[in-house]
């Protein structure tokens, strides 16, 4: 029989599968995991879901639980909006519903970029972020960025080098994978730049809420919402089993973002819809979200501490003031992807630096995810973490 792995797409050929490891870790037995980005299930409002599903779906099946139209639910779009209008300041023109944020960026790719086109993206990024711009063939340039964010010099000299980029992807708020959070000055420059050349900028908001503070930034969806396209999710902030997102953008381009969803997965969730627009609607947001501010805050403290107390010298790491993750930087010539066996049986899981950059030009950092860990958890992981980056080593 003739290799499958001859008839693969060239776009599919190199792909990673290092988003299906991280999932691959959810509730695994006896480790301790800092991989996934993902929410504490302590404070998924199971008590409003049971409820409401009790309550009310009897009288809401057709709804609930038929198709949806392409663009999603009109009442869950308006409460969407009134809810962005509310946080963000500025009610969007153009709306439409996803299944999950990774879609959105996936029907971005597919209505805007063509083989070699060039993509700008922070350095390090989202490791999703790059695999969906490789999946579409694009040419990926980095862009520099530091505890503040993306730097605006260097998205400077990127623009006026090389061929004109068809988007830039920014995550502003405590971003993946390092937790920073752009400063409201960089955030003004930003625009201003895109306006300038006609950049689109794409906005990953996942953790905009999800500050340890009530402290926010302006969006650059409601700085320039004429040259940024806004991805939303509700996976860090409801649930990720509702699998439902959002993009917010200019009201030329929404609709053929529309059109592709007709060929991918027709529509999101009904079910999804209608328990996101009840929980909005009945002010469940005002409760959750201060909640899951003091759960991970509480959380990055004692993985702060921790690493304080176990990682050996020469390693450094990120100080984020919300979401989900922290950046640790190790000596030059560390291979942590090499490390990953011996933390698995040490117990402890994370994710190799090295797919947040494209190109994986990076081997000697990581990333640590303390949002579905408690504190105690947190403790022993960063223990074990210890022994496992100290020269000396160790054992359990």
């Amino acid at each position: 029989m003739t290799d499958l792995d001859l008839r693969l797409a060239r776009r599919a050929a190199g792909s990673g599968d290092e988003l299906s490891a991280i999932l691959s870790l959810v509730n695994a037995p006896g480790l301790i995991t800092f991989s996934g980005g993902f929410p504490a299930p302590e404070i998924f409002p199971s008590s409003f879901v049971r409820d409401l599903v009790l309550e009310e779906l009897g009288g809401s099946a057709g709804v609930a639980l038929q198709y949806t139209p392409t663009e999603g639910l009109a009442s869950f779009r308006t409460a969407l909006a009134s809810w962005i209008k509310a946080s963000q300041g500025a009610a969007p023109d153009a709306l439409m519903v996803t299944s999950g944020g990774i879609e959105a960026l996936q029907l971005i790719c597919r209505t805007l970029l063509d083989p070699g086109d060039r993509v700008l993206v922070e350095s390090p990024t989202y490791l999703g972020a790059i695999t969906a711009f490789s999946g579409f063939e694009a040419q990926i340039d980095v862009v520099a960025a530091d505890e503040d964010g993306l730097d605006p010099a260097a998205l400077a000299a990127a623009l006026a080098s090389g061929p004109v980029p068809k988007l830039l992807y920014v995550i502003p708020d405590f971003q993946n994978p390092t937790g920073a959070w752009l400063s409201t000055e960089r955030r003004h420059a930003l625009v201003e730049l895109a306006r300038q050349h006609g950049l689109l900028v794409v906005e990953d908001v996942a953790y905009r809420e999800l500050g340890f503070t009530d402290e926010q930034r302006p969006s650059l969806w409601s700085l320039a919402p004429d040259v940024v396209v806004q991805v939303g999710t509700f996976s860090k902030i409801l649930f990720p089993g509702v699998r439902l997102g959002w993009a917010a953008g200019p009201a030329a381009l929404i609709p053929h973002l529309v059109r592709a969803k007709q060929n991918s997965d027709q529509c999101a969730s009904g079910f999804g819809q209608w328990l996101a627009e009840a929980f909005l609607q009945d002010g469940g947001l005002d409760t959750q979200l201060p909640l899951a501010r003091r759960t991970y805050a509480a959380r990055w403290a004692a993985m702060d501490a921790g690493l304080s107390a176990h990682l050996p010298p020469g390693f450094s790491w990120t100080s984020p003031r919300g979401g989900f993750f922290a950046w640790v930087t190790g000596p030059v010539g560390l291979d942590t992807a090499a490390l990953l066996p011996r933390a698995r049986d040490l117990g402890v899981a994370f994710v190799p630096g090295a797919p947040f950059y494209a190109g994986r030009s990076t081997h000697h950092a990581l990333r640590l995810a303390f949002s579905a860990t408690t504190p105690d958890e947190i403790a022993e992981g960063t223990r074990r973490l210890g022994l496992l980056l100290s020269s000396s080593g160790g054992s359990l």
